[in-house]
């Protein structure tokens, strides 16, 4: 089974036949598949009126467990973007009345944000058609071809320093 990559890979190699382009292989799928997947989970995000970003806050702080409050700094780690970008997000989503930002008990110099009544409801409601959207998304892939595939993409990522408490940090 060809696919465009394949096509793509094949002209470098007639074109530069003293390059090895076997990486475009990979990367190539990857940028691809990032398209596909990314248009289809944004549509999902979409029918619950939230986009990625947003999405992406509210499951980080339904996920941290009771109380559901984590700490600016907190979600910037775990969203891996900066300061400015968690700002934004939390003034979009705080101004829908999904998050509250509040003073910590502990050290009234820090905020944190917990999920409204309404943003509990809201994340609620759109994981399981986010789920049942990336369930979609596999369905070509049998239950080995995807143990192989999470597999093989977690080994990539420790090679790349992306441990659990470690973001990836890109080489040059």
């Amino acid at each position: 089974m060809a696919d465009h990559v394949d096509r793509v890979v094949a002209q470098w190699a007639a074109e530069r036949p003293d390059l090895d382009v076997s990486p475009m292989e990979v990367f190539g799928r990857l940028k691809r598949l990032y398209r596909l997947v990314d248009a289809a989970l944004d549509r999902t995000f979409a029918e619950h009126g939230l986009d990625a970003a947003s999405f992406d806050v509210l499951a980080t702080l339904k996920r941290s467990g009771p109380p559901y409050r984590l700490t600016p700094t907190g979600l910037m780690q775990s969203a891996m973007v900066t300061s400015g970008a968690i700002t934004q997000r939390l003034d979009r989503l705080e101004g829908r009345g999904l998050v509250t930002r509040t003073r910590s008990d502990q050290d009234g110099r820090s905020r944190e944000v917990a999920l409204t009544p309404e943003g509990h409801a809201l994340i609620d409601r759109a994981l399981p058609d986010h789920l049942a959207t990336e369930v979609g998304l596999l369905e070509g892939l049998d239950d080995a071809r995807t143990a192989a595939l999470v597999d093989t993409m977690r080994v990539l990522l420790a090679s790349l320093g992306d441990g659990p408490d470690q973001p990836a940090r890109p080489r040059p």
